[in-house]
């Protein structure tokens, strides 16, 4: 099973993303900024899925998949916006970015667990 990487600025939210898909024994990668995300992702990780927080300081979850879409490599890896944000708009940009599906903060355990399932057969 691929890993699953989850970006977010928050402690708090990486540490309970963390926990929800360690009990269906997923490795989870973490980092804690669109740029270290990218670091990671350009310096070999390999995740199955790309979980993402819209609103991070420096690069922001949209630009973040910007960057992503650009590596040959992760072309086509599932990205999923993970935020507090519920605008039209913001869904369109992201969409249009590359994002595969979007979720609206706070996300309960099973709604998580279905997504990841749809995704990551």
């Amino acid at each position: 099973m691929k890993p699953i990487m989850i970006v977010d600025d928050s402690p708090t939210m990486l540490a309970s993303i963390e926990a929800i898909l360690a009990e269906k024994n997923h490795t989870v990668i973490t980092a804690d900024s669109g740029e270290m995300a990218a670091e990671k992702l350009g310096a070999g990780a390999r995740p199955g899925l790309i979980i993402t927080d819209l609103n991070m300081p420096g690069m922001d979850g949209i630009e973040l998949i910007h960057a992503i879409r650009k590596m040959p490599r992760h072309r086509f890896t599932p990205i999923i916006m993970l935020t507090t944000e519920s605008k039209d708009a913001l869904r369109d940009q992201a969409k249009a970015a590359g994002a595969s599906g979007w979720i609206v903060k706070p996300v309960d355990r099973d709604s998580l667990l279905q997504v990841v399932g749809q995704v990551l057969p």
